[in-house]
């Protein structure tokens, strides 16, 4: 296996809209920036095919308080924030929505602000309606015009540490036979969601789920490794939309939730209505379950009352919200979105948990930062503390010397070597293989209804796939080696599910513990974090900063 050294101030892994952003901001503050990304970063990551919703606080069209903004943004999916986080988030958001603005991402519906969706009726929207579809290239060519160095089709599999400081990472090719060490002084993850670790709706469509398969929590299991805190992974959360058909956007809809008998399902709207979406999709937990038991099912989002307005309005922000696959399917099936409601279900269950960082996003590690769905998702997010993250990786690292590669060596054989053990087997199991055996094991032990007798169970299975899969992966070309990496990565984060699921003996959000069925209100403060010191899985309960 060959080897290439490269050398950064600030190196971001993860070409999405986290990554491009930190790269950015951190050229601009002077920094030589590399990014590594798995793909390309002209189409990589969860907002490769654009988003039409913006996150934000913006003083001229929301008025000069900023409290009730940085309220909701505390809390996420069960989840709170520390309030600092929130606070920085709301206050810089305006500034990045009109830095995108010019660099040539319209921002404004017609020429104004326009908020809608993810609230309800008497809330105020802090969701911005854009046309996003052109964000990655335009995002991709400033990072290039400000001399930021982008490296394609590089997975990164760990990070270096030096002391207590990160001191770089190392990555596979994923076209050739090399590996690659990357020497920077400060680090920036940014490597998305968790995907796969669960099943797809569809049985054996892995891909069929609404972010790319690709997404596999690289950076929360490297940040692990290394020592980093991680919060959170215990939540489980299932996101929801056309049936068989994954996609995100669920506000992007303006119909009405209604069951197979076309009554609303919900308290807050009967007709179509832009601005609101169908919030009970986000209110009701359980609503498809319900419905299910009720025999009334299934549910469908029904457009049939949707004016000619509000239906060109609704197609406009699809296309910008990485609908177009499932518009053109639609019309070559001849099925209206005005004369055919449209069944909706529950996707797989995500974690939305991940790598600790406070308000200038640095996490546990020196040297080391996160940004975007590494912790709490979005793009508003991602754009916001990419942005935060690259400004604070290059003034850090501005006074410090990058680490000498060779210091790493040992380590970097012993990659090599397990990654050639992979591709050296003629007979075992290829990742298919065991990402179904992971996927089937998460969803009978560890999926949202958790008792103490089924996790401990399910944690002594996932150990022994593990071990087993260690020495019987098999990869017969680059394409399966580095999906066999992934689910080796996943293996590790569905271990971390186990052990915060288990400390976590309380019913709140998605974890319900029939066990534990009462929600501790001495807990509503609290986050779960879990960290590894010397090679064993440490948990603690922390408080929320205010």
């Amino acid at each position: 296996m060959n080897q290439t050294v490269h050398e950064a101030d600030v190196l971001c892994v993860g070409g999405g809209i986290a990554g491009l952003m930190a790269a950015i901001r951190a050229a601009e503050s002077g920094a030589r920036v590399i990014v590594a990304e798995k793909g390309n970063a002209l189409a990589s990551g969860a907002g490769r095919a654009g988003n039409d919703h913006f996150q934000c606080y913006i003083p001229e069209a929301h008025g000069p308080d900023i409290k009730p903004f940085v309220q909701k943004l505390s809390s996420f999916r069960g989840q709170i924030r520390d309030r600092k986080v929130a606070q920085v988030w709301a206050e810089t958001s305006g500034e990045i929505v009109k830095l995108w603005d010019s660099w040539g991402i319209p921002m404004k519906y017609k020429g104004e602000w326009e908020f809608a969706g993810h609230g309800f009726p008497g809330d105020k929207l802090d969701h911005l309606k854009y046309s996003g579809k052109n964000q990655k290239s335009v995002l991709h060519r400033e990072a290039l015009k400000r001399g930021v160095s982008i490296v394609n089709w590089v997975m990164i599999t760990d990070l270096l540490r030096e002391g207590d400081h990160v001191a770089g990472a190392i990555g596979l090719g994923t076209r050739d036979d090399t590996m690659m060490v990357f020497r920077a002084k400060t680090v920036i993850l940014g490597t998305g969601f968790i995907t796969r670790l669960y099943p797809s709706p569809i049985n054996g469509r892995v891909a069929n789920i609404n972010f790319p398969m690709t997404l596999t929590g690289d950076g929360r299991i490297m940040a692990f490794r290394a020592g980093a805190e991680l919060v959170g992974l215990d939540m489980p959360y299932k996101h929801q939309g056309p049936k068989y058909f994954a996609r995100s956007g669920q506000a992007t809809w303006v119909g009405v939730i209604k069951d197979a008998e076309g009554n609303p399902l919900g308290p807050f709207i009967t007709k179509p209505n832009r601005r609101y979406g169908d919030p009970v999709l986000e209110r009701y937990p359980a609503l498809f379950e319900d419905v299910a038991a009720s025999g009334k099912g299934p549910v469908y989002m029904d457009c049939t009352d949707i004016s000619p307005e509000d239906y060109e309005y609704m197609i406009y922000f699809m296309e910008h919200e990485g609908y177009a696959s499932f518009l053109k399917y639609m019309r070559e099936e001849g099925i209206d979105l005005r004369k055919t409601p449209v069944e909706f279900g529950r996707y797989e269950i995500r974690i939305n948990g991940g790598i600790y960082t406070n308000e200038k996003a640095e996490t546990s590690l020196k040297g080391l930062y996160a940004a975007g769905d590494e912790l709490f998702g979005g793009i508003a997010n991602a754009a916001v503390f990419g942005w935060i993250a690259g400004e604070n990786a290059a003034k850090s690292g501005a006074g410090r010397n990058a680490d000498r590669a060779d210091g790493f060596q040992s380590f970097i054989e012993e990659r090599k070597a397990f990654i050639q053990s992979i591709k050296a087997r003629d007979v075992g199991s290829d990742w298919r293989e065991v990402n179904f055996a992971l996927q089937q094991l998460m969803q009978d032990y560890a999926a949202s209804v958790r008792s103490e007798s089924v996790l401990t169970a399910g944690l002594t299975h996932l150990r022994r796939l593990r071990e087993k899969a260690r020495y019987s992966l098999i990869a017969r070309n680059r394409w399966e080696l580095v999906r066999s990496l992934e689910v080796l990565n996943l293996l590790d984060l569905g271990e971390l599910v186990f052990v915060t699921a288990l400390e976590r003996k309380e019913t709140r959000g998605g974890n319900i513990r029939r066990d534990y069925p009462v929600t501790n209100p001495m807990l509503d403060k609290s986050r779960l974090f879990v960290k590894n010191v010397d090679g064993k899985i440490v948990t603690e309960w922390r408080e929320v900063k205010e």
